[in-house]
């Protein structure tokens, strides 16, 4: 099986359930990704003192890389944290879920992200990265991708482009396989001709919404997943409800959403990547792939949080196993 290192900026989660009055008051875009200063985070924490939260080290490549490890893969992280209380919260979340932490230290304040969860299940985060915005691309040495095979980035590193460049030049230079999730519509929008260059140059797989495969091409899901996959190998577009489109070369395939009840879709996206990356690593093809990245996502979204309890990670794992005595036979017989 192969191994997953992921490359992401290191944040604890805090959940909030709120109106949508709540995000128009407080002037953020519904759906979107909001970097906010120290002061904007207290404030926003401030107002909702009396709403119950909970509290959960994620950003999206970690969350990613913790599902793959959930799954029985094997998987390293590396980030940046402050010598704080957070930070050794999540270092230990890390080693608790199976994942090598590779982390950095900073002397700034570990990073948060408020999500803000409206009753439709939609989120909104409001992002103050602290320790994690201190990463730079004199931190990222090529000594850190030896002996992996996948390399996970999300694009929420693309605010520091010096950073993402270098971290995808030397795991290709390593032999890794490039895997770049978009992140973000609002991301794509203003990074367009950088992520463009980024993915024609050194890119492997491609994950995006709907909102990101339309800011990215400007076209429909099913045309975008072709469009997307003339740029790399492996092309990805999730639409929600509707299930997902993979592509790789001239081969596409629908894959139809698990029936479920959403109460947070917070996650869904980094766990669908995470089953489909575990799934790649182990020799499945990509319709496969594309089926046990569903079912992660589709059992995520029932949650609130993107901690999924053993009990589903027993039953993720179980239809991996079915897939893997399905391929076994197949390789016996051909």
């Amino acid at each position: 099986m192969k191994k997953v290192l992921g490359l992401g900026n290191a944040l604890t989660d805090i959940l909030l359930q709120v109106s949508e009055d709540d995000l128009r008051e407080l002037g953020l875009p519904k759906g979107s990704m909001n970097l906010i200063s120290m002061e904007q985070c207290e404030k926003i924490q401030t107002r909702f003192l009396s709403v119950r939260k909970k509290m959960v080290a994620g950003g999206s490549a970690s969350n990613t890389i913790t599902a793959i490890t959930q799954l029985g893969g094997k998987a390293a992280f590396i980030g940046k944290v402050g010598n704080d209380e957070v930070g050794d919260f999540y270092r230990e979340d890390l080693i608790k879920n199976g994942v090598k932490p590779l982390l950095l230290q900073s002397d700034k304040m570990s990073g948060c992200s408020i999500v803000l969860i409206t009753p439709d299940g939609e989120r909104t985060f409001a992002t103050y990265l602290g320790a994690a915005a201190d990463m730079h691309a004199e931190d990222i040495e090529k000594a850190a991708f030896m002996g992996y095979d996948i390399f996970h980035i999300e694009g929420y590193l693309v605010q520091d482009h010096d950073l993402i460049e270098k971290a995808i030049r030397l795991a290709k230079e390593s032999g890794c396989m490039i895997s770049l999730d978009l992140a973000s519509y609002n991301v794509v929008n203003e990074n367009h001709a950088f992520l463009k260059e980024l993915v024609r140059k050194y890119v492997d797989i491609v994950f995006a919404n709907e909102d990101e495969s339309f800011a990215y091409t400007h076209l429909n899901p099913e045309e975008s997943v072709q469009n997307i996959a003339q740029q790399c190998d492996i092309a990805v577009v999730k639409v929600g409800k509707r299930g997902s489109y993979v592509q790789q070369g001239d081969k596409r395939y629908q894959i139809g959403a698990i029936t479920t009840s959403c109460t947070d879709s917070t996650g869904a996206g980094d766990l669908y990547a995470g089953g489909f990356l575990h799934a790649l690593s182990d020799g499945f093809d990509i319709r496969r792939c594309g089926e046990i990245g569903t079912i992660a996502a589709g059992r995520v979204v029932e949650i609130i949080g993107t901690k999924l309890s053993e009990e589903t990670w027993d039953e993720i794992r179980r239809i991996c196993a079915m897939y893997r005595g399905f391929l076994m036979k197949y390789n016996v017989e051909n």
